[in-house]
């Protein structure tokens, strides 16, 4: 009984070592080698050049001119030729890849989402003094700023008038002038600070726009030749299909 025991397990290392069976009876995934690595990886992580659009199959082919046309490439390697072609071809357009553009080449590889909430990273890092001027500059700007501030005005020239010779500051209101001139001097740099920070607001969200608006261009071009390139393989092998059914009929003639 011991040596059957033996013998089943040493047939069960035996075939694992093989590479045919495993210990709970399954066949081990076949490994598919990368053509520019030569490491091996699973099925699902390699990717077939002759589904990759031509453009991107010409730029790898610069340093690997020797490759098939049904060879295997990791999609590890592929997102890094993707990222080179995508620079390459921003250089060849605007002469420079600038950093935003840089960011934008590595997302296409890394599948990265651009897209960012400007307004509330942007609010997060207010510092207090920031926050007030902001809120000042929203008050002062306001219906109920006016309201009040001409109530007030009102009041203290009503005020004066009626006092007349017992009037804390009778016409023509000294003390109120220099009052109003203390504010519009105070007021004024407060309110250059909260549209300096919208400025800031403005240019942020621009450049998140111009991010996404140029990853969206590029996705958009890559799957247009992806689309071209899909066609004209379904085509190439729709023609040898019609090729083979013609032979077919002209030997059945015969």
């Amino acid at each position: 009984m011991g040596s059957h025991r033996q013998g089943t397990t040493g047939m069960a290392e035996e075939n694992t070592e093989n590479g045919k069976v495993l210990e709970n009876g399954k066949t081990p995934k076949p490994k598919v080698a990368c053509a520019l690595t030569g490491k091996e990886f699973s099925r699902g992580n390699v990717v077939n050049l002759g589904t990759v659009m031509t453009s991107l199959v010409d730029r790898i082919r610069k340093d690997y001119p020797d490759l098939k046309d049904d060879a295997f490439v990791s999609r590890k390697e592929l997102d890094r030729y993707r990222t080179l072609y995508v620079t390459e071809l921003l250089r060849e357009e605007s002469g420079d890849v600038s950093e935003i553009e840089r960011q934008v080449a590595e997302s296409l590889a890394t599948h990265e989402t651009l897209a960012e909430n400007v307004e509330e990273e942007f609010t997060s890092h207010r510092s207090l003094g920031e926050i007030l001027s902001d809120g000042l500059a929203h008050f002062g700007g306001s219906w109920t700023f006016l309201i009040v501030f001409a109530a007030f005005l009102a009041v203290w020239m009503l005020f004066n008038s009626y006092r007349a010779e017992a009037a804390f500051d009778p016409y023509p209101y000294i003390l109120l002038n220099l009052i109003l001139s203390t504010i519009a001097a105070v007021q004024a740099p407060i309110i250059m600070m909260s549209q300096r920070r919208q400025e800031e607001k403005d240019r942020m969200r621009s450049l998140n726009d111009y991010r996404v608006n140029l990853k969206a261009e590029l996705e958009i071009r890559h799957l247009h030749e992806k689309m071209d390139h899909l066609i004209n393989k379904q085509w190439q092998r729709l023609a040898e299909i019609q090729s083979l059914q013609l032979d077919k009929m002209a030997e059945r003639r015969k």
